[in-house]
This record gives structure tokens, sequence and C-alpha cells, in this order.
């Protein structure tokens, strides 16, 4: 059994309630294929998702997103948030 913690404010959200906000809303804007995209990078490179998960939230809270981000665009969105990589050239004498 458990009891609540008397030094845990229960006005301020938990990290639960809020991850759960925030899948509700990504669930609402992002296509089916591009959740399932999100969710495999997530177990791969989980800051990029978050990265690109606030992205997101941001641009449907600013209302610039018409109807739900397919898988397309949510890969440009990847690729413009990934750091470029970098190439090494070994010239053998």
């Amino acid at each position: 059994m458990s009891f609540p913690d008397p030094e845990q404010n229960n006005e301020q959200p938990n990290e639960e309630q809020v991850s759960a906000q925030k899948d509700m809303l990504l669930k609402q804007i992002l296509s089916g294929e591009a959740r399932l995209r999100l969710n495999n990078v997530k177990m791969v490179k989980p800051e990029l998702a978050n990265m690109v998960e606030n992205y997101l939230l941001e641009l449907a809270s600013q209302g610039k997103t018409q109807g739900q981000i397919t898988d397309d665009q949510l890969k440009q969105i990847l690729m413009s948030a990934q750091q470029p990589k970098k190439d090494f050239k070994i010239n053998r004498i």
C-alpha cells in the first residue's frame, strides 16, 4: 500500500501526468505512421526524439499545424533536427 508523499505538492502536475498529456497531444497531431517512426527514434536516440516532440508541441500550440503531420513531414523534421555527420577522409602516403 502506498501513501501520498506529504512533501509532494498535489497541485503541481507530476511527471507521469505531463508525459500522459504530451502523449495525448502527439497522438492528435501525428499520423499513425509518424507516431510509430517517432517511437522508433525514441528507442535509438531519446534526446533527438524529445527535441522533436517539444518542437511539434510548440508548433501545435502556435496553431502552425494543418491537420496531422504525416510520416514524410516527420522525416523532414528529423533530418533538419539532426546534427550533420562529420566525414573523415584518410589519405595514406
